[in-house]
């Protein structure tokens, strides 16, 4: 019997596999936190495609508003049918479609209850237009060297 014709009860998750995925998603947002907290947003190149990413976000979502990310909208079926067809153009990208944490308030720190889970494609797609369209400035002079993400020693 070919292993994909088998009922999907019989498969679980492996706990170790998602706790890695977590422990790498957690570490990206923190990278990518402190990037903003350090460096000027709108200098930031978060791919090589940014230009691309950002033009084409724009044409497809052009009244999204990207400082606070409602992530109904961003789920729902519509919302899903539009950024497949969107993720489509990408699929080229390495980890385009990789799970990957997004703050939902640009101007607030990564913390669970501003989190969103997206793709990889969708982070870059609303992380360059918060850089590009100064969403993400607040966050700098706001968190500059506080380190807000990282643990106590």
């Amino acid at each position: 019997m070919d292993v994909l014709s088998r009922p999907a009860e019989e498969f679980v998750n492996d706990g170790t596999v998602e706790e890695l995925w977590a422990v790498k998603a957690v570490d990206h947002a923190e990278v990518h936190f402190n990037l903003l907290c350090s460096v000027d947003p709108r200098l930031l190149r978060l791919t090589p495609y940014d230009d691309e990413i950002y033009e084409q976000f724009r044409r497809m979502f052009p009244d999204m508003d990207v400082r606070v990310v409602n992530e109904n909208e961003l789920k729902s079926s519509d919302g899903k049918t539009k950024w497949r067809a969107y993720m489509e153009k990408f699929n080229r990208l390495e980890d385009f479609s990789y799970g990957t944490l997004l703050r939902s308030d640009a101007e607030e720190e990564f913390r669970p209850e501003n989190a969103i889970l997206v793709v990889r494609i969708q982070f870059w797609a609303i992380e360059v237009a918060r850089n590009r369209e100064g969403h993400n400035d607040r966050v700098r002079m706001k968190f500059r060297g506080s380190n807000v993400n990282r643990d106590a020693e």
